[in-house]
């Protein structure tokens, strides 16, 4: 009996000693939670506007804090990190550029939406050469995108502005026409194909600006002198005519057009290696680039190409881990329409983290605080950022989402989503680089 005894008592010790460690492990992170929570809520700042955050510890994964987490906010630019990690996923090597089959005397080409081709600083030309390059006849295929020119959901006002280039399925020199003044203070125009669309509005002597018609490649200038050093980016109206037209001349040679549904044996031509395609999309937050690769993503799936089906695709596919259900309708996060919540941004970034299965190189390719990309001025100049993430700006939402490193070398996600404030961005900016510092130097 008396061994007994001392049996249940020697379990019962044990048994303290195990609810001792556990909770002497989940320790750090509740103390963390509680200085966390105190800083949200003695920002008058934060007060101000709708705030959601969630904090993850990655090596412990577990949840540290969170404020509304489970609410859904415009997440902008965030959005990018669901068409990089599709990309992990779907284009882990290589971007495909063209389809193409060779017939008798001729060579009948498909687009598959790839955004590299004579992209001026991602430089893909192994397709662009390989048409090049051929004796045989050259022929469009037109008719695989099924989209329209702008996503759903985007600002048509917008259309005469750099960050807003229309979709097509072959897109050429980004989708856009690049306007400078020379040294003699002339206008020079890229691609030159476009220079006899340019009108001068002699009635109209404003500041310089180049002003595209909506639907037409017509663009109108104001009749006084183009600045100095000035430089503008203003998207083309795209059509399968304008893409030939644009082809031919730059390849010099003839481009015709054909109708002709693109076989299941047609061969691909591969451009540039996908890592430098989602680089450039993540640091400058390129929207071109990002609502192009959901072509490319598409053109994996089959003969159409659209953006609303694959991303469905994606979701069943990829996305079933999220807590929350995504409404997700473009690449680029232009749209109001997408809608994520903090936990689901932490755990797609969680995703990414072993997708990529390298914290050096994943770092690398996205915005560092300080340092590079649309993080670079966020926070204080260094050589030694501590936030690598995604920035998500439109008006009156501004986002960031992404990991911190502690100067204890603890690696965090975090998303912090800022919606619906109508103080200046720059102080919610200051606030949210606030309380990401505190984080970094506190644990």
């Amino acid at each position: 009996m008396e061994n007994l005894s001392q049996r249940y008592k020697k379990q019962f010790i044990y048994l303290i000693l195990i609810t001792a460690a556990c909770f002497s492990a989940c320790a750090p992170n509740r103390i963390i939670a509680h200085k966390v929570k105190k800083e949200f809520k003695n920002s008058a700042i934060i007060k101000q506007y709708q705030v959601g955050f969630a904090l993850f510890d990655l090596a412990k994964k577990e949840m540290i804090f969170q404020k509304d987490a489970d609410k859904y906010y415009t997440p902008a630019s965030n959005t990018k990190l669901y068409t990089f990690y599709a990309g992990l996923k779907m284009m882990p090597d290589s971007i495909p550029s063209l389809k193409y089959i060779e017939k008798g005397d001729s060579l009948i080409f498909w687009g598959t939406g790839d955004p590299s081709f004579l992209h001026t600083e991602l430089k893909g030309t192994k397709a662009f050469n390989f048409l090049k390059s051929t004796n045989k006849k050259l022929f469009f295929a037109p008719g695989r995108y099924t989209g329209d020119f702008y996503g759903n959901g985007w600002q048509w006002d917008d259309y005469n502005e750099y960050y807003q280039a229309e979709i097509n399925e072959l897109p050429l020199l980004d989708n856009m026409v690049l306007v400078n003044s020379t040294a003699a203070g002339s206008m020079h125009i890229l691609p030159q194909t476009f220079a006899s669309c340019f009108v001068k509005d002699s009635l109209n002597v404003k500041p310089f600006k180049v002003s595209r018609d909506f639907n037409s490649n017509r663009f109108n200038y104001p009749n006084t002198v183009i600045p100095a050093k000035y430089a503008q980016q203003i998207p083309y109206k795209v059509s399968s005519s304008t893409t030939v037209n644009l082809l031919s001349d730059t390849l010099n040679k003839y481009v015709g057009i054909i109708n002709m549904k693109m076989p299941i044996d047609a061969k691909t031509i591969y451009n540039v290696k996908s890592d430098s395609v989602f680089k450039h999309m993540l640091l400058p937050s390129d929207n071109f680039i990002a609502e192009q690769l959901l072509l490319v993503y598409a053109n994996k799936l089959g003969e159409e190409l659209n953006s609303a089906k694959v991303i469905n695709y994606i979701e069943k596919q990829y996305l079933s881990a999220l807590p929350d259900k995504p409404k997700w309708v473009d690449g680029s996060g232009l749209s109001r329409g997408n809608l994520f919540t903090p936990r689901d941004m932490v755990k797609l970034l969680e995703l990414i983290y072993g997708e990529v299965n390298n914290q050096e190189k994943l770092f690398s390719m996205l915005p560092a605080g300080g340092k590079t990309g649309t993080l670079k001025n966020a926070y204080p100049k260094t050589d030694s950022p501590f936030v690598f993430g995604k920035t998500g700006s439109l008006s009156n939402n501004h986002n960031q989402s992404g990991y911190v490193v502690t100067q204890k070398g603890k690696v965090f996600i975090f998303s912090f989503m800022n919606n619906n404030f109508v103080l200046p961005t720059a102080d919610v900016r200051k606030e949210m680089v606030r309380v990401m510092t505190y984080i970094h130097e506190n644990f």
